[in-house]
């Protein structure tokens, strides 16, 4: 079933030399990008203008955002990755804020129309099914909205199991590679971090469920929660550390209400050994952002944990979380999703993570208010936890003056007076009440 598409194997550039001047591109997300049909997209630059280049974070290259290539390629993150946020923050690239569950209904209400879609997957196996590895996020809808796409397979990819397979004869063009996935390497975990950690794993109990987010502090929580039983998995996002708790006995999903038994994840951010990990392995089963992010499917696991982060939290309990200030930093993500999700299940714990300052402790993260231009990611409204590392603010149906006196009692103590001052001033404290000794 598989041999007629050998005929539509060709090289990467003359796969690219479909793609026309206005078109849009879309190209796989995060570990899963296809680096080889990127270096030819790059490569076309000069023949083309006002191509939109549509993604997600990826972990690899992306040398259209180069300054050379304007005029010719234009990106919009979806997500801002590492890659492209100095393109985006100097106007050279956008940035469209959007939920992580709602992407793909722009693809297929042609809300946002794609031309090509750019895809990394395995070969294919005898029955003509390729499966799309470490990413299916929203890449498998945007393929299956696309009027052209082109697949560079890949037999270092892994094959991942779910709703993860695109047939060969959806596909225009095949490019045949061998190379290392790009990798996302596991963050160092400081002692800050950890402080912040053992808050948020004093909050969990046996049998939750968990979505963590990117970086140190969800890698933090993790590493605490070697002495719990039957925890889940439900993320748009697994890292490496979970590989640990399922070899440790910690993860087996047997108390979960929704997929038992399963890890549920849209895609995974690690290195070689997860990608090795999560190759025909059925503990993991891989769904659409779309599915994975529902906030009501979420809201079906009992115990259901959220974690997420922010850049800053004012003392009215809105979270920014993707600029700063008004400088786009990455993203809304999944953070709405889940915290809404967790918020809804029984037993559910929404929480947003922190260290109390920046800049080496000149900057409190707990502020008077977000700074100019700030995007609120997180509304007040739907935030319940907020922790740092001098504890746990909880402000679910709290008052103002309720959530400041909560908010400065986990900034950084030599924040306190100054907060107190601003929200005295502002009404948000009465005149009389003190909070230094808090």
């Amino acid at each position: 079933m598989t041999g007629d598409y050998r005929s539509r194997i060709m090289p990467a550039d003359v796969a690219l030399a479909e793609l026309r001047s206005g078109q849009r591109v879309y190209v796989h997300n995060g570990c899963a990008e296809p680096v080889d049909l990127v270096k030819a997209l790059t490569r076309r630059g000069p023949e083309l203008e006002d191509v939109e280049v549509l993604h997600m974070a990826t972990m690899g290259i992306a040398d259209y955002i180069l300054p050379q290539y304007e005029g010719h390629f234009r990106h919009n993150a979806l997500f801002i990755g590492g890659n492209v946020r100095k393109a985006v923050q100097e106007g050279r690239a956008d940035y469209t804020p959007i939920f992580l569950s709602e992407i793909e209904g722009l693809f297929t209400s042609k809300a946002i129309e794609i031309d090509v879609c750019l895809l990394q997957c395995t070969p294919p196996d005898p029955y003509g099914y390729m499966s799309l590895g470490p990413s299916i996020d929203a890449s498998l809808t945007a393929a299956q909205c696309a009027r052209h796409v082109i697949v560079e397979i890949n037999d270092q990819c892994p094959r991942t199991l779910g709703d993860t397979f695109i047939h060969v004869s959806r596909v225009d063009a095949f490019v045949e590679t061998s190379h290392a996935l790009s990798e996302y390497p596991r963050p160092p975990v400081t002692d800050l971090q950890r402080a912040i950690g053992r808050h948020v794993a004093g909050l969990i109990p046996d049998g939750a469920t968990i979505q963590t987010g990117i970086g140190g502090i969800p890698e933090a929580v993790l590493g605490l929660l070697r002495d719990r039983k039957d925890l889940g998995i439900h993320s748009e996002m697994v890292p490496d550390s979970v590989v640990d708790l399922i070899q440790a006995g910690v993860i087996t999903g047997d108390r979960k209400t929704v997929h038992p038994h399963k890890v549920i994840a849209g895609f995974v951010l690690g290195s070689k050994m997860l990608f090795d990990f999560i190759d025909n392995n059925p503990t993991f089963e891989f769904h659409r952002t779309a599915y994975c992010n529902d906030p009501f499917l979420i809201a079906q696991n009992d115990r259901m944990v959220a974690i997420n982060s922010a850049i800053e939290v004012d003392l009215t309990g809105q979270v920014c979380s993707d600029s700063m200030g008004s400088a786009p930093y990455s993203g809304i993500g999944g953070q709405v999703d889940f915290l809404r999700g967790a918020a809804r299940a029984k037993g559910g714990l929404p929480i947003i993570t922190l260290p109390s300052t920046a800049k080496d402790g000149a900057v409190s993260r707990i502020v008077p208010t977000l700074r100019p231009g700030a995007g609120v990611v997180t509304s007040r409204g739907d935030v319940h936890y907020v922790i740092t590392e001098h504890g746990v603010a909880y402000l679910h149906g709290k008052t103002i003056r309720q959530r400041a006196e909560a908010l400065i009692a986990v900034a950084d103590p030599k924040f306190h007076a100054e907060l107190e001052d601003y929200a005295r001033k502002s009404k948000l404290l009465t005149a009389s009440r003190s909070m230094v000794s808090v």
